[in-house]
């Protein structure tokens, strides 16, 4: 039988294995496909080389199988990191926030991810970098405001008077 080829085979095999990646019920059914492979008697090695996988993956996956049956080979649900602020903080964290820094001491007018850093480890002791700071802008419904800036040396007169025409 003749060999099957494709143009751009590992852009192929990437695109492939994206969409695997993308959905639990394809990367159960790959997990199965790995399973049965060594069930057949191919070793992990070969595994992960014939499906773009580590060894360590499919030896994984073998113990999970072999623990739990079926049901090891599901995917887990994925929380993600959990907040390093309680629920409390964050409320009251909300609440200073629709309040100006000026009025915590602060120089700045605006809240940005690098004051609200500060803030939160000078209130709370805790330490956050400031895109995660930034995050929190979002998780509380709030917008970064920017401030206007003008060109320097500009003359506020002039720039009045092009606004109104």
């Amino acid at each position: 039988m003749r060999r099957i080829e494709f143009k751009k085979r590992e852009r192929t095999k990437e695109i492939l294995r994206k969409e695997i990646r993308r959905s639990d019920e394809a990367r159960y059914d790959h997990r199965l496909h790995a399973v049965l492979l060594a069930v057949d008697g191919r070793s992990p090695y070969d595994i992960a080389e014939l499906l773009g996988d580590a060894p360590r993956s499919v030896y994984n996956w073998i113990k999970l199988f072999r623990e739990e049956g079926l049901q090891g080979l599901r995917e887990e649900i994925r929380l993600g990191r959990p907040m390093r602020l309680t629920e409390r903080q964050i409320q009251s964290l909300a609440k200073d926030m629709v309040r100006s820094p000026e009025e915590f001491g602060y120089d700045q007018a605006i809240w940005d991810g690098a004051l609200l850093g500060h803030h939160l480890e000078k209130t709370f002791d805790v330490t956050l970098g400031v895109r995660q700071c930034q995050r929190i802008f979002h998780h509380l419904g709030m917008r970064l405001l920017r401030p206007r800036t003008s060109p320097k040396g500009a003359d506020a007169d002039a720039q009045a008077a092009f606004k109104k025409n």
